[in-house]
């Protein structure tokens, strides 16, 4: 069961990492909001559950990152003579960091409304048996210090089916 996991969670990477994916929606929002919004180098995007405290000690971390990983898994056996045929949750972790607190939550605002344009535009069959309806839920943590010397931290969740 644990490759399923891993699976779901490579899928989420190529499409967060595709050209037409989280950059390309983060550029849209850029000149929509007419801000300069830095873009996501593939070095800021882990496919990886960890803590802002020890990305910063133990990875090479700058801000803004993105961290994907499969949550949770259910098998609820909807297809009978399926091996896995259920759910797996998937998050999507945005890290915004800055010097200041001044603009800090609407850094991480608008880049969570690229994650959900990135969602958007998925809904479907992301192929090898996991298929992608749409929804998905944001929550918005508070600041604390960290990074360059304030991080906040937000985390998408949604629920790709899966049968294989």
């Amino acid at each position: 069961m644990p490759r399923i996991g891993n699976l779901a969670t490579q899928k989420a990477l190529q499409l967060i990492t595709a050209p037409a994916g989280l950059n390309s929606s983060i550029g849209a929002i850029s000149r929509e909001e007419s801000l300069l919004l830095p873009v996501i180098g593939t070095k800021q995007v882990f496919a990886q559950n960890v803590a802002a405290e020890m990305a910063e000690r133990d990875l090479e971390t700058s801000y803004p990152a993105v961290h994907l990983y499969c949550e949770k898994l259910t098998n609820t056996l909807k297809e009978t003579f399926r091996t896995f045929s259920g759910q797996a949750q998937m998050a999507i972790e945005v890290r915004v960091s800055n010097d200041r607190l001044q603009g800090l939550e609407q850094r991480l605002q608008l880049y969570v409304d690229a994650v959900a344009q990135v969602l958007d535009k998925s809904r479907g069959d992301w192929g090898g048996g996991m298929f992608y309806t749409g929804g998905y839920e944001a929550v918005f943590g508070g600041v604390k210090r960290g990074g360059k010397n304030y991080i906040q931290t937000a985390k998408i969740t949604f629920d790709l089916q899966v049968s294989v």
